[in-house]
């Protein structure tokens, strides 16, 4: 024989916990330790350039060595670009001022663009698709986080 039982009971509502504030960490150092301990090629600047965190894997694709030799490095003094011409002449600074990371700071928006990088002295120039978003602090964009990726031919 079929038997059915009904139980009535209050909704269940869960509470939002707002977080001390001791516990508060702003959203730029929040990030710099998510991205030092990443495994994705990732990477944060300031608004200045300088580098904050790298991806011990950014290093490693991108040439800036390991991440404590990059960090405090104006990202154009460590970043080796070139253009897109069969020449492979050094990226002018008119154009490098507009590289994803750098845009998404300036924009204060999502950013995404190639890169031609040398790795590393006498290495073959390699094509990195790098996506961009600013970094806020409060209301403010206080640097960007880039993700990059190797394009395969």
């Amino acid at each position: 024989m079929a038997h059915v039982e009904l139980s009535l009971s209050g909704a269940f509502v869960p509470q939002a916990r707002t977080p001390a504030e001791a516990e508060f960490v702003p959203g730029v150092e929040r990030w710099t330790a998510t991205v030092a301990a990443a495994t994705e090629p990732c990477m944060i600047i300031d608004t200045s350039t300088a580098i904050l965190a790298v991806s011990v894997s950014a290093g490693e694709l991108l040439g800036l060595g390991k991440p404590p030799e990059a960090i405090g490095q104006p990202l154009g003094a460590v970043l080796r670009l070139l253009d897109f011409t069969a020449g492979a002449g050094a990226l002018e600074e008119s154009d490098a001022e507009k590289i994803p990371p750098l845009l998404a700071i300036r924009s204060e928006r999502l950013a995404r663009g190639l890169l031609r990088v040398v790795p590393g002295p006498g290495e073959t120039p390699l094509t990195v698709d790098a996506i961009a978003t600013p970094l806020l602090e409060g209301e403010r964009v206080a640097g960007s986080l880039t993700f990059f990726s190797a394009v395969r031919y």
